[in-house]
């Protein structure tokens, strides 16, 4: 059933589709058309007045989108093969918006990577096809405009924005060989010097590229099935930074574990890690690969920046409690702070204020539902679906850049039509036997508080010349005091010998205070003797004759 928002007149005039098997939609980038399937026909409608512009005859499609100036509609279907074991039809169909004509079709076996990739400008299209990237202009789909081959390519990712357009193609490694990532500019492929970057590395079954907003980097996190060590069940993953002038980095993450979310901030120049065996900690990193701020630990295992980057959300869905953490990102102070009990979705509003969170099908077929919060954590809207119904999907109509500038933050929770879910403490099971005893608090992690990690501005970058008289004045400083330690002679250790003091004295040196030590302990004997001769006691021979070594240190 597609169901259209709650409380907004003009969708009004939008008729339901109630029928159970509608189970995908989509809007296009700008939000002005939007389509669904029903299990029967694809409908496009206007979302300015909800008329009916197009009904395609495709009941078996489960995937479809937008070109990003909406004059393509590519639609795929599953893939299947005559029953003599002859080549199925071609199931990734690209029909024209203004025609409804279908302008071409391919055969896509995996839905994995199923969509073609197209520019912003769509001027260029492009197909991944065996172990080839075939690149399509100006939705020319007769012609290969190009051909981007490389061994074995098996995943790319065109960079946003306008022309000129790059693109990021990872290899996977083979009898021993490292797998690695390159970075062309569109259509210079070939020659020794034609890729902008290379990145290679080991330990990568698979990896995820992420551009950022202005093409000029991308975060490559690289992904293994299995943990050899076993210390993950998830396997094991490493992050990298690839930049499209050349310099490349593996970000450095001070504790080990799974990396669960990485995310590029709407200004290109910082990126949020959500990364560690539980409790995850969450750090915000430079274009140097530098962290800035650390968010401590915390049960989260996703990041969510604002469509303006001003806000952070840190979340905890799937096996979490849904914890949410909302955090002003000019400031880094935390918002709010709260609960989602059961989400399976979150997904940013246009206007960089309001979140929706929802419980959808397969992940959990009960309980289905979805809510409206704003960022201060007051919950707005409400929706849970009947009995024996099913929600599958939730999405916001999106707007062109632009349209939502940034406000200013609010801390104050905006007031609610509905309570916020209130969190009762879990108490941990206590035996009888324990139960009328006092209870022990016991942590099982020790939580480490937000804390920012940017240098501060005071300790100013030495040059190398201060930093090489720097190091001789602590080398010279070193040796006098090694000299000092090893001359029974010298006067710190005349004076600890006269005037013995009842309290240990420590240098710092493990060596120093022993001989110190020592010697206490021969001037004291000598001190002894000097009383026993005192008081008319008589001495051995040995005792007069040979005195301790160290009594001509005390004379």
């Amino acid at each position: 059933m597609i169901q259209g928002p709650p409380k907004i007149a003009k969708f009004d005039s939008f008729s339901w589709d109630c029928n159970k098997s509608c189970k995908v939609c989509t809007f296009n980038q700008d939000g002005k058309l939007f389509a669904w399937c029903n299990g029967e026909v694809i409908n496009i409608v206007s979302t300015a007045d909800c008329k009916l512009l197009h009904t395609f005859d495709l009941p078996k499609v489960v995937a479809f989108e937008f070109s990003p100036k909406s004059t393509i509609l590519a639609t795929w279907q599953s893939y299947t093969t005559g029953k003599d074991g002859a080549a199925g039809v071609p199931n990734l169909q690209l029909y024209d918006l203004k025609t409804g004509k279908c302008v071409k079709s391919f055969i896509q076996k995996k839905m994995e990577n199923w969509r073609p990739h197209w520019s912003d400008d769509e001027k260029i299209c492009a197909r991944n096809v065996n172990n080839e990237v075939h690149f399509f202009e100006t939705n020319n789909f007769d012609t290969i405009a190009n051909k981007l081959h490389l061994q074995k390519v098996s995943n790319f990712e065109l960079s946003p924005g306008e022309h000129p357009c790059k693109v990021a193609v990872y290899v996977p490694g083979s009898k021993g060989a490292p797998s690695f990532v390159r970075l062309y500019q569109y259509p210079n492929f070939t020659g020794p010097h034609s890729a902008l970057a290379n990145k290679s590395f080991f330990k990568a079954d698979r990896v995820t590229m992420l551009w950022n907003s202005k093409a000029t980097a991308v975060l490559v996190t690289a992904s293994t099935d299995v943990d050899k060590t076993g210390a993950s069940y998830y396997g094991e993953q490493t992050l990298h930074y690839i930049a499209v002038n050349g310099e490349s980095a593996v970000v450095q993450l001070p504790k080990n574990g799974p990396i669960y979310d990485v995310v590029w901030n709407k200004n290109a120049t910082e990126f949020c890690v959500v990364y560690g065996f539980m409790p995850a900690k969450a750090t915000i990193f430079n274009l140097k690969c530098d962290p800035i701020f650390d968010f401590g630990t915390g049960p989260r295992n996703a990041a969510f920046y604002s469509p303006q980057g001003h806000i952070l959300v840190l979340a905890g869905f799937g096996n979490l409690r849904g914890q949410m953490e909302v955090w002003d990102m000019k400031n880094y102070k935390l918002i709010s702070k709260p609960t989602a009990s059961d989400a399976t979705f979150f997904s940013w509003c246009p206007n960089g204020e309001h979140i929706v969170t929802a419980t959808c099908s397969p992940r959990l077929r009960v309980g289905n539902g979805y809510k409206i919060w704003h960022y201060t954590g007051s919950i707005l809207y409400k929706y849970d679906v009947p009995n024996n119904t099913e929600l599958w999907q939730v999405c916001w109509q999106p707007f062109v850049n632009g349209v939502f500038p940034a406000k200013p933050i609010i801390y104050q929770p905006v007031p609610g039509e509905i309570p916020a879910e209130e969190n009762k403490p879990a108490q941990a099971y206590r035996p009888p036997a324990l139960r009328n005893k006092p209870v022990t608090s016991y942590k099982l992690h020790e939580e480490e508080p937000p804390q920012s990690t940017k240098p501060s501005s005071t300790d100013k970058p030495m040059s190398k010349t201060a930093l090489k008289n720097q190091k001789k004045r602590e080398a010279k400083k070193a040796s006098k005091q090694e000299a000092k330690a090893d001359d029974p002679s010298d006067e710190s250790v005349l004076q600890l010998g006269e005037n013995i003091a009842p309290t240990s004295v420590t240098t710092g040196d493990p060596e120093t205070d022993k001989k110190i030590k020592n010697l206490k302990k021969k001037l004291k004997a000598i001190e002894q003797l000097k009383e026993l001769q005192a008081s008319g006691k008589t001495l051995e021979k040995n005792q007069v004759i040979y005195p301790p070594k160290c009594s001509m240190a005390v004379q």
